[in-house]
């Protein structure tokens, strides 16, 4: 029997290594457009719950916006986070496939950490598949349609124990500076260049950890599922701060289309 722990949405607020002052930095890019006038459609691709979605659509009275993911949990606390600030009649969650939206159909385009929908699943522990990504989100957008590109990069040169607890290889990731090469290369100009520190993967971490921390204080030590609560909680500390911490980085590339 698997063990049911609580959503990681119940102690981050974004799912992904982010700053509110990133965010919001992020946010007014997103939200900014040469025609105001006109209802702007954004879409996130690989959401989540959408929390850098909902903060796009709140700061933009024009826009809506279109959540799209698997994890069902998090859509629907995404619906929720919609309904309780109001914009429920602006934003749209759904389960269908990213993959499916025609060309041109954007005006800004939201993906995080969500490139395997293009490319080999996580499971393959291929190289991250950077191009098909980027290949899908020019075609969604026109020129002159804004995209967040988040993705993993190598901040520094990977270890062995960096590299144990990903894809277990060196070529899982480019370089930032790769991937701003290998974004130009695909139809787009970089406008804001931002690469999360170490408070932000911190708190990200210790968020994504703490749904353990909960369930072992609501359940006790000798509940029977708690030597694997206290597994996993323990293989995550070892994968980050013993692996992967100042190694692995997240690049927010914003990006326009030309």
């Amino acid at each position: 029997m698997s063990i049911v722990v609580n959503h990681p949405s119940e102690d981050l607020t974004f799912m992904t290594p982010l700053s509110q002052a990133r965010a919001g930095r992020l946010t007014e890019f997103l939200a900014t457009s040469p025609q105001q006038h006109k209802e702007q459609r954004v879409l996130d691709l690989g959401c989540g719950w959408g929390e850098l979605l909902l903060r796009v659509v709140e700061a933009s009275p024009t826009a809506r916006g279109i959540g799209i993911d698997l994890d069902q949990p998090a859509i629907e606390h995404g619906r929720k986070l919609a309904r309780d600030r109001g914009l429920a009649d602006r934003v749209t969650f759904t389960d269908g496939d990213a993959k499916a939206q025609p060309d041109g159909s954007a005006d800004a385009v939201i993906c995080i950490g969500a490139s395997q929908i293009w490319g080999p699943p996580v499971e393959a522990r291929q190289p991250l598949d950077y191009v098909s990504a980027l290949r899908a989100l020019r075609k969604v957008v026109a020129p002159g349609g804004r995209v967040l590109y988040g993705e993993g990069i190598w901040s520094r040169t990977p270890t062995p124990e960096a590299i144990a607890p990903l894809a277990g290889r060196l070529d899982e990731f480019l370089g930032l500076g790769e991937l701003i090469e290998l974004a130009v290369a695909h139809g787009f100009q970089p406008v804001q260049v931002h690469e999360a520190n170490l408070d932000e993967w911190d708190e990200f971490e210790s968020g994504s950890n703490a749904r353990y921390t909960r369930w072992l204080a609501e359940h006790g030590t000798g509940h029977p599922d708690a030597d694997g609560v206290l597994a996993r909680a323990a293989a995550k500390r070892a994968a980050y701060f013993g692996g992967y911490r100042g190694i692995l980085g997240m690049a927010y590339l914003a990006l326009v289309a030309v």
